[in-house]
């Protein structure tokens, strides 16, 4: 099983909202904020000078994670990351994270800043694999967010 990490097109963006949708509402509900960027991830990610992921494994999409520019320069929140449940267990979430991290170094970003819930313990235990340490503090939009982490590059 051969996984390839592709940037985000157009017609991806009905498998981004599927793969974000899906965990988002198995352990919470979607939030205004994650219809505006799932819904629109041109106008809100994209345009603003984001970036998107994709994990394609056998011509299938089957991970996603985003790059969103935030206000301070050079810094930027790595957000919307999710597998597909068919898909766990094979590595893609850290494959896609490492691939990400690449991918703001070479926008050039300084720190990355993530938001997550401490329900999400594989995710945390991601995070903290990819570099990320525990902050606190940061205003949030979300009121699912419970947990802090930055990464210094």
């Amino acid at each position: 099983m051969r996984a390839k990490i592709i940037s985000y097109l157009p017609e991806h963006q009905a498998d981004f909202k599927r793969i974000n949708e899906a965990w988002i509402s198995k352990y919470f509900k979607m939030e205004i904020e994650d219809f505006k960027a799932l819904d629109h991830p041109q106008e809100k990610i994209l345009k603003p000078g984001g970036a998107i992921l994709l994990a394609e494994l056998e011509g299938k999409i089957v991970g996603t994670c985003a790059l969103i520019k935030m206000e301070e320069e050079g810094i930027y929140e790595l957000a919307k990351m999710g597998v597909d449940e068919s898909a766990r267990g094979h590595g893609l979430g850290y494959m896609l994270g490492q691939a990400t991290i690449e991918k703001a170094r070479e926008m050039g970003a300084k720190r990355l800043y993530l938001e997550t819930n401490s329900v999400l313990t594989p995710a945390i235990t991601l995070y903290h694999k990819l570099g990320f340490k525990d902050v606190e503090g940061f205003p949030t939009p979300y009121a699912r967010c419970d947990v802090q982490m930055i990464l210094d590059l």
